[in-house]
Protein backbone atom coordinates (compact mmCIF):
# COMPACT_ATOMS: atom_id res chain seq x y z
CA UNK A 1 0.00 0.00 0.00
CA UNK A 2 1.36 3.68 -0.87
CA UNK A 3 1.67 5.99 1.48
CA UNK A 4 -1.00 8.13 1.82
CA UNK A 5 -1.33 11.52 0.43
CA UNK A 6 -2.62 13.05 3.62
CA UNK A 7 -3.35 11.48 7.48
CA UNK A 8 -5.54 14.43 8.07
CA UNK A 9 -9.79 13.59 7.71
CA UNK A 10 -10.88 15.83 4.96
CA UNK A 11 -14.41 16.15 6.89
CA UNK A 12 -14.78 16.65 10.49
CA UNK A 13 -18.65 17.11 10.61
CA UNK A 14 -21.36 15.52 8.93
CA UNK A 15 -23.02 19.17 8.59
CA UNK A 16 -20.18 20.24 6.32
CA UNK A 17 -22.47 19.58 3.10
CA UNK A 18 -24.82 21.60 0.99
CA UNK A 19 -28.25 22.54 2.65
CA UNK A 20 -30.60 20.87 -0.14
CA UNK A 21 -28.72 17.55 1.19
CA UNK A 22 -30.89 17.85 4.49
CA UNK A 23 -33.57 19.41 3.03
CA UNK A 24 -33.77 16.74 0.73
CA UNK A 25 -33.46 13.92 3.42
CA UNK A 26 -36.06 15.62 5.37
CA UNK A 27 -38.28 15.36 2.29
CA UNK A 28 -37.73 11.96 1.71
CA UNK A 29 -37.98 10.34 5.68
CA UNK A 30 -41.38 11.88 5.95
CA UNK A 31 -42.68 11.13 2.26
CA UNK A 32 -44.63 7.57 2.27
CA UNK A 33 -43.11 6.66 -1.18
CA UNK A 34 -39.46 6.53 0.06
CA UNK A 35 -39.29 4.53 2.94
CA UNK A 36 -38.13 1.59 1.35
CA UNK A 37 -36.70 2.61 -1.46
CA UNK A 38 -33.33 1.43 -2.55
CA UNK A 39 -30.73 3.16 -4.84
CA UNK A 40 -27.95 3.52 -6.61
CA UNK A 41 -25.55 6.48 -7.24
CA UNK A 42 -22.36 6.74 -9.96
CA UNK A 43 -19.83 9.13 -9.82
CA UNK A 44 -18.96 10.69 -12.98
CA UNK A 45 -15.84 13.17 -14.10
CA UNK A 46 -16.30 15.40 -17.03
CA UNK A 47 -12.13 16.38 -17.15
CA UNK A 48 -9.77 14.64 -15.55
CA UNK A 49 -7.01 16.90 -16.85
CA UNK A 50 -5.01 13.98 -17.96
CA UNK A 51 -4.42 12.94 -14.51
CA UNK A 52 -4.71 9.57 -13.39
CA UNK A 53 -7.87 9.37 -10.67
CA UNK A 54 -7.76 5.95 -9.64
CA UNK A 55 -4.34 6.53 -8.20
CA UNK A 56 -6.79 8.08 -5.32
CA UNK A 57 -9.01 5.28 -4.52
CA UNK A 58 -7.18 4.21 -1.56
CA UNK A 59 -7.32 7.78 -0.31
CA UNK A 60 -10.93 8.10 -0.94
CA UNK A 61 -11.56 5.05 0.46
CA UNK A 62 -9.77 6.02 3.92
CA UNK A 63 -11.17 9.14 4.16
CA UNK A 64 -14.78 7.99 3.32
CA UNK A 65 -14.09 5.86 6.71
CA UNK A 66 -13.12 8.43 8.79
CA UNK A 67 -16.60 10.06 7.76
CA UNK A 68 -18.76 7.08 8.57
CA UNK A 69 -17.09 7.13 12.17
CA UNK A 70 -19.26 10.83 12.65
CA UNK A 71 -22.22 11.48 13.96
CA UNK A 72 -24.10 15.00 14.17
CA UNK A 73 -23.24 16.53 17.65
CA UNK A 74 -25.99 17.73 20.13
CA UNK A 75 -24.84 21.41 19.33
CA UNK A 76 -25.64 20.70 15.48
CA UNK A 77 -28.75 19.38 15.93
CA UNK A 78 -29.55 22.05 18.36
CA UNK A 79 -28.86 24.40 15.35
CA UNK A 80 -30.97 22.62 13.04
CA UNK A 81 -33.76 22.67 15.60
CA UNK A 82 -33.59 26.63 15.49
CA UNK A 83 -35.03 26.61 11.44
CA UNK A 84 -39.03 26.21 11.22
CA UNK A 85 -39.17 24.43 8.69
CA UNK A 86 -36.95 21.21 10.55
CA UNK A 87 -39.14 19.05 12.56
CA UNK A 88 -38.11 17.38 15.88
CA UNK A 89 -39.05 13.77 14.35
CA UNK A 90 -36.35 14.62 11.90
CA UNK A 91 -33.96 15.80 14.32
CA UNK A 92 -34.11 12.79 16.16
CA UNK A 93 -34.02 10.80 13.26
CA UNK A 94 -30.73 12.56 12.92
CA UNK A 95 -29.10 11.90 16.49
CA UNK A 96 -28.60 8.76 15.58
CA UNK A 97 -27.97 8.63 11.59
CA UNK A 98 -24.83 8.02 10.49
CA UNK A 99 -22.88 6.67 7.20
CA UNK A 100 -21.84 3.39 6.25
CA UNK A 101 -19.46 1.79 4.40
CA UNK A 102 -21.17 -1.56 3.48
CA UNK A 103 -22.83 1.09 0.86
CA UNK A 104 -19.98 2.67 -1.06
CA UNK A 105 -18.39 0.65 -3.53
CA UNK A 106 -14.83 1.49 -4.70
CA UNK A 107 -12.50 0.05 -7.84
CA UNK A 108 -11.42 0.60 -11.10
CA UNK A 109 -12.84 0.02 -13.96
CA UNK A 110 -11.45 -0.15 -17.59
CA UNK A 111 -8.62 2.56 -16.26
CA UNK A 112 -11.18 4.43 -15.04
CA UNK A 113 -12.12 5.27 -10.91
CA UNK A 114 -15.61 3.64 -10.27
CA UNK A 115 -17.41 5.13 -7.16
CA UNK A 116 -20.72 3.67 -6.55
CA UNK A 117 -23.56 3.93 -3.79
CA UNK A 118 -25.68 1.11 -3.40
CA UNK A 119 -28.67 1.12 -0.39
CA UNK A 120 -31.40 2.46 1.26
CA UNK A 121 -32.29 5.96 -0.25
CA UNK A 122 -32.01 7.29 2.95
CA UNK A 123 -28.86 6.13 4.19
CA UNK A 124 -26.66 6.76 1.14
CA UNK A 125 -27.74 10.04 -0.17
CA UNK A 126 -25.73 11.95 1.87
CA UNK A 127 -22.11 10.21 0.68
CA UNK A 128 -22.72 12.78 -2.10
CA UNK A 129 -21.20 16.22 -1.28
CA UNK A 130 -18.68 14.82 1.14
CA UNK A 131 -16.82 12.46 -1.14
CA UNK A 132 -16.88 15.28 -4.26
CA UNK A 133 -15.44 17.73 -1.67
CA UNK A 134 -12.55 14.41 -0.89
CA UNK A 135 -11.99 13.88 -4.01
CA UNK A 136 -11.50 17.22 -5.27
CA UNK A 137 -8.98 18.29 -2.43
CA UNK A 138 -7.32 14.95 -2.54
CA UNK A 139 -6.72 15.84 -6.18
CA UNK A 140 -5.42 19.41 -4.73
CA UNK A 141 -3.04 17.85 -2.54
CA UNK A 142 -1.89 15.14 -4.92
CA UNK A 143 -1.56 17.08 -8.30
CA UNK A 144 -0.71 20.73 -6.95
CA UNK A 145 0.76 20.15 -3.92
CA UNK A 146 -2.03 21.97 -2.46
CA UNK A 147 -2.74 25.54 -2.41
CA UNK A 148 -0.98 28.38 -3.50
CA UNK A 149 -2.59 30.80 -1.28
CA UNK A 150 -0.50 33.92 -3.01
CA UNK A 151 -2.16 32.63 -6.08
CA UNK A 152 -5.84 32.14 -4.64
CA UNK A 153 -5.75 35.35 -2.70
CA UNK A 154 -5.08 37.13 -5.32
CA UNK A 155 -7.34 36.41 -7.70
CA UNK A 156 -9.64 35.99 -5.01
CA UNK A 157 -8.94 40.03 -4.04
CA UNK A 158 -9.54 40.44 -8.05
CA UNK A 159 -13.03 39.64 -7.72
CA UNK A 160 -14.22 41.38 -5.09
CA UNK A 161 -12.49 45.03 -6.72
CA UNK A 162 -14.68 43.68 -9.68
CA UNK A 163 -18.00 43.53 -7.62
CA UNK A 164 -17.38 47.05 -6.28
CA UNK A 165 -15.51 48.82 -9.35
CA UNK A 166 -19.54 49.11 -10.75
CA UNK A 167 -20.39 51.32 -7.92
CA UNK A 168 -23.53 50.37 -6.35
CA UNK A 169 -26.18 47.64 -7.65
CA UNK A 170 -29.21 47.49 -5.93
CA UNK A 171 -30.62 43.51 -5.65
CA UNK A 172 -27.22 42.19 -6.83
CA UNK A 173 -26.91 39.08 -4.16
CA UNK A 174 -24.75 35.95 -4.08
CA UNK A 175 -24.20 32.87 -2.24
CA UNK A 176 -20.95 30.36 -2.04
CA UNK A 177 -22.27 26.98 -3.66
CA UNK A 178 -18.64 25.30 -3.59
CA UNK A 179 -18.59 23.15 -1.37
CA UNK A 180 -18.49 20.40 -3.96
CA UNK A 181 -15.65 21.19 -5.99
CA UNK A 182 -13.62 23.16 -3.40
CA UNK A 183 -9.86 22.93 -3.47
CA UNK A 184 -9.57 22.44 0.43
CA UNK A 185 -11.99 22.75 3.67
CA UNK A 186 -9.62 25.58 4.79
CA UNK A 187 -9.68 27.46 1.77
CA UNK A 188 -13.38 27.70 1.35
CA UNK A 189 -13.71 28.58 4.67
CA UNK A 190 -11.25 31.74 4.13
CA UNK A 191 -13.18 32.87 0.95
CA UNK A 192 -16.28 32.71 2.55
CA UNK A 193 -15.02 34.63 5.59
CA UNK A 194 -13.61 37.03 3.17
CA UNK A 195 -16.53 37.50 1.38
CA UNK A 196 -18.93 38.20 4.44
CA UNK A 197 -16.20 40.81 5.94
CA UNK A 198 -15.50 42.77 2.23
CA UNK A 199 -18.93 42.63 0.65
CA UNK A 200 -21.63 42.68 2.94
CA UNK A 201 -24.30 43.94 0.90
CA UNK A 202 -23.82 41.34 -2.25
CA UNK A 203 -22.57 38.42 -0.24
CA UNK A 204 -26.05 36.62 1.51
CA UNK A 205 -24.30 33.59 2.85
CA UNK A 206 -23.40 29.74 1.85
CA UNK A 207 -24.40 26.61 1.00
CA UNK A 208 -22.71 24.76 3.48
CA UNK A 209 -24.08 24.14 6.81
CA UNK A 210 -21.25 23.68 8.89
CA UNK A 211 -19.78 27.01 7.93
CA UNK A 212 -23.11 28.57 8.09
CA UNK A 213 -23.52 27.30 11.95
CA UNK A 214 -19.89 28.47 12.80
CA UNK A 215 -20.15 32.18 11.41
CA UNK A 216 -23.70 33.09 11.77
CA UNK A 217 -24.52 32.92 8.07
CA UNK A 218 -27.11 32.48 6.30
CA UNK A 219 -27.67 29.00 4.92
CA UNK A 220 -28.92 28.69 1.54
CA UNK A 221 -30.49 26.22 -0.42
CA UNK A 222 -33.82 24.32 -1.39
CA UNK A 223 -33.64 20.63 -3.65
CA UNK A 224 -31.82 19.03 -6.35
CA UNK A 225 -32.25 16.94 -9.30
CA UNK A 226 -31.95 13.72 -6.80
CA UNK A 227 -35.46 15.13 -5.67
CA UNK A 228 -37.02 15.07 -8.91
CA UNK A 229 -35.27 11.87 -10.14
CA UNK A 230 -36.44 9.47 -7.10
CA UNK A 231 -39.86 10.28 -7.98
CA UNK A 232 -39.62 8.38 -11.56
CA UNK A 233 -39.37 5.53 -9.88
CA UNK A 234 -42.46 5.46 -7.60
CA UNK A 235 -45.15 7.12 -9.74
CA UNK A 236 -46.17 7.22 -13.17
CA UNK A 237 -43.58 8.50 -15.17
CA UNK A 238 -45.68 11.11 -16.47
CA UNK A 239 -46.66 12.61 -13.09
CA UNK A 240 -42.80 12.21 -12.01
CA UNK A 241 -42.68 16.43 -11.93
CA UNK A 242 -45.80 16.83 -10.76
CA UNK A 243 -45.63 14.58 -7.98
CA UNK A 244 -42.05 16.07 -7.05
CA UNK A 245 -43.70 19.74 -7.00
CA UNK A 246 -47.07 18.51 -5.25
CA UNK A 247 -44.65 16.52 -2.55
CA UNK A 248 -42.09 19.75 -1.65
CA UNK A 249 -44.94 21.99 -0.84
CA UNK A 250 -46.75 19.55 1.17
CA UNK A 251 -43.57 18.91 3.19
CA UNK A 252 -42.55 22.61 3.37
CA UNK A 253 -45.93 24.62 2.65
CA UNK A 254 -44.16 27.32 1.05
CA UNK A 255 -40.84 27.46 2.37
CA UNK A 256 -37.76 26.79 0.83
CA UNK A 257 -39.58 27.35 -2.30
CA UNK A 258 -36.95 28.01 -5.01
CA UNK A 259 -37.84 25.31 -7.76
CA UNK A 260 -34.82 23.34 -9.68
CA UNK A 261 -35.91 23.07 -13.47
CA UNK A 262 -33.70 20.76 -15.49
CA UNK A 263 -33.96 17.44 -13.86
CA UNK A 264 -35.96 17.10 -17.58
CA UNK A 265 -35.87 20.41 -19.61
CA UNK A 266 -36.91 24.26 -19.29
CA UNK A 267 -39.91 23.74 -21.59
CA UNK A 268 -41.20 20.64 -19.71
CA UNK A 269 -40.72 21.68 -16.33
CA UNK A 270 -43.01 25.28 -17.21
CA UNK A 271 -45.74 22.33 -18.63
CA UNK A 272 -45.93 20.89 -15.05
CA UNK A 273 -45.12 24.48 -12.92
CA UNK A 274 -47.63 26.33 -15.23
CA UNK A 275 -50.25 26.47 -13.00
CA UNK A 276 -50.84 29.42 -10.31
CA UNK A 277 -50.80 27.10 -7.27
CA UNK A 278 -47.36 26.53 -8.19
CA UNK A 279 -46.41 29.93 -9.28
CA UNK A 280 -48.00 31.37 -6.19
CA UNK A 281 -46.52 28.92 -3.59
CA UNK A 282 -42.89 28.59 -5.03
CA UNK A 283 -40.59 31.86 -4.70
CA UNK A 284 -38.60 31.27 -7.44
CA UNK A 285 -36.73 29.37 -10.25
CA UNK A 286 -32.78 27.28 -10.29
CA UNK A 287 -31.44 27.51 -13.43
CA UNK A 288 -28.50 24.89 -13.68
CA UNK A 289 -28.28 24.20 -17.55
CA UNK A 290 -28.75 25.76 -20.65
CA UNK A 291 -28.34 29.13 -21.83
CA UNK A 292 -29.17 31.69 -19.43
CA UNK A 293 -31.02 34.56 -20.70
CA UNK A 294 -32.99 32.14 -23.04
CA UNK A 295 -33.95 30.41 -19.35
CA UNK A 296 -34.77 33.68 -17.26
CA UNK A 297 -36.83 34.97 -20.70
CA UNK A 298 -38.95 32.03 -20.25
CA UNK A 299 -39.37 31.93 -17.17
CA UNK A 300 -40.44 36.19 -17.17
CA UNK A 301 -43.01 34.75 -19.76
CA UNK A 302 -44.11 32.44 -18.50
CA UNK A 303 -45.13 34.20 -14.74
CA UNK A 304 -46.63 37.15 -16.83
CA UNK A 305 -48.85 34.43 -18.70
CA UNK A 306 -50.01 33.28 -14.87
CA UNK A 307 -51.00 36.95 -13.82
CA UNK A 308 -47.68 37.21 -11.68
CA UNK A 309 -45.66 39.87 -11.65
CA UNK A 310 -42.10 38.81 -12.26
CA UNK A 311 -40.32 41.07 -9.67
CA UNK A 312 -42.13 39.19 -6.94
CA UNK A 313 -39.83 36.43 -7.78
CA UNK A 314 -36.58 34.95 -7.70
CA UNK A 315 -34.71 33.41 -10.41
CA UNK A 316 -31.38 31.65 -8.98
CA UNK A 317 -28.63 31.19 -11.53
CA UNK A 318 -26.13 28.49 -10.36
CA UNK A 319 -24.90 27.19 -13.59
CA UNK A 320 -20.72 27.24 -14.56
CA UNK A 321 -20.82 30.85 -13.33
CA UNK A 322 -17.92 33.37 -13.30
CA UNK A 323 -18.50 37.02 -11.74
CA UNK A 324 -17.99 37.90 -15.38
CA UNK A 325 -20.97 36.05 -15.91
CA UNK A 326 -22.85 36.84 -12.78
CA UNK A 327 -22.60 40.96 -13.88
CA UNK A 328 -24.08 40.54 -17.02
CA UNK A 329 -26.65 38.49 -16.08
CA UNK A 330 -27.59 41.18 -13.07
CA UNK A 331 -27.86 44.09 -15.60
CA UNK A 332 -29.56 41.93 -18.34
CA UNK A 333 -32.60 41.10 -15.61
CA UNK A 334 -32.53 44.43 -13.54
CA UNK A 335 -35.78 45.49 -12.68
CA UNK A 336 -37.44 42.99 -14.81
CA UNK A 337 -37.28 39.94 -12.01
CA UNK A 338 -35.13 39.41 -8.68
CA UNK A 339 -31.90 37.15 -9.58
CA UNK A 340 -29.92 35.61 -7.11
CA UNK A 341 -26.54 33.80 -8.04
CA UNK A 342 -24.99 30.76 -6.36
CA UNK A 343 -21.53 30.40 -7.51
CA UNK A 344 -19.15 26.84 -6.74
CA UNK A 345 -16.28 26.08 -8.73
CA UNK A 346 -15.26 29.46 -9.65
CA UNK A 347 -14.78 30.88 -6.38
CA UNK A 348 -13.76 27.66 -4.11
CA UNK A 349 -11.71 26.18 -6.28
CA UNK A 350 -10.34 29.59 -8.86
CA UNK A 351 -6.51 28.71 -7.06
CA UNK A 352 -4.68 28.98 -10.75
CA UNK A 353 -5.03 25.23 -11.93
CA UNK A 354 -7.94 23.78 -13.46
CA UNK A 355 -10.34 22.01 -10.71
CA UNK A 356 -12.53 18.40 -11.56
CA UNK A 357 -16.01 18.90 -13.47
CA UNK A 358 -17.45 16.17 -11.38
CA UNK A 359 -20.66 14.86 -10.33
CA UNK A 360 -22.37 11.97 -8.54
CA UNK A 361 -26.28 11.52 -9.26
CA UNK A 362 -28.74 8.66 -9.29
CA UNK A 363 -28.82 6.61 -12.11
CA UNK A 364 -31.08 3.69 -10.18
CA UNK A 365 -33.74 3.94 -7.57
CA UNK A 366 -35.86 0.43 -6.64
CA UNK A 367 -34.08 -1.41 -9.00
CA UNK A 368 -35.03 0.74 -12.04
CA UNK A 369 -33.16 3.09 -14.19
CA UNK A 370 -33.83 6.80 -13.66
CA UNK A 371 -32.19 9.57 -15.52
CA UNK A 372 -32.03 13.52 -15.80
CA UNK A 373 -31.88 15.27 -19.05
CA UNK A 374 -31.14 18.84 -18.42
CA UNK A 375 -31.17 21.92 -20.61
CA UNK A 376 -27.53 21.21 -21.82
CA UNK A 377 -26.63 18.19 -23.86
CA UNK A 378 -23.17 16.62 -22.13
CA UNK A 379 -24.82 16.89 -18.47
CA UNK A 380 -27.67 14.32 -19.01
CA UNK A 381 -27.07 11.01 -17.16
CA UNK A 382 -28.31 7.60 -17.26
CA UNK A 383 -27.13 4.04 -17.83
CA UNK A 384 -29.96 3.18 -19.52
CA UNK A 385 -29.91 4.62 -22.95
CA UNK A 386 -33.53 2.96 -23.86
CA UNK A 387 -34.88 4.31 -20.52
CA UNK A 388 -33.48 7.92 -21.18
CA UNK A 389 -34.97 7.49 -24.72
CA UNK A 390 -38.49 6.53 -23.71
CA UNK A 391 -38.00 9.05 -20.57
CA UNK A 392 -37.41 11.73 -23.24
CA UNK A 393 -40.59 10.87 -24.88
CA UNK A 394 -42.54 10.66 -22.23
CA UNK A 395 -41.87 14.74 -21.78
CA UNK A 396 -41.46 15.88 -25.24
CA UNK A 397 -37.90 16.42 -25.14
CA UNK A 398 -35.50 15.94 -28.17
CA UNK A 399 -32.59 14.38 -27.12
CA UNK A 400 -28.93 15.14 -28.22
CA UNK A 401 -26.87 12.01 -27.55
Amino acid sequence: MSPRITDQPLIHSLLDTDLYKISMLQAFFHAPEFRTVSVEWKFACRNDHGFDLTTLREDVQWQLQQVCSLQFTDEELDYLDQFPFFTHDFIEFLRIFHLDMRFVSLAVVEGQLDIRFRGPLLHVTLFEICTLAIISELHTLAHYGGVDLDVARRRLEEKIDQLKAPGPMPGFHFADFGTRRRASRAWQEEVVCRLHEALPDYFTGTSNLDLARRYNLMPIGTMAHEWFQAWQAVTRLADAQKAALESWVREYRGRLGIALTDCYNMDAFMRDFSDPYFGKLYDGLRHDSGPPIEWGEKAIAMYQAMGIDPLSKTLVFSDSLTFERMLEIYQYFNGRVQVSFGIGTMLTNDIGQPALNMVIKMVAANGKPVAKISDEPGKSMCEDAGYLRYLASVYDIELNL
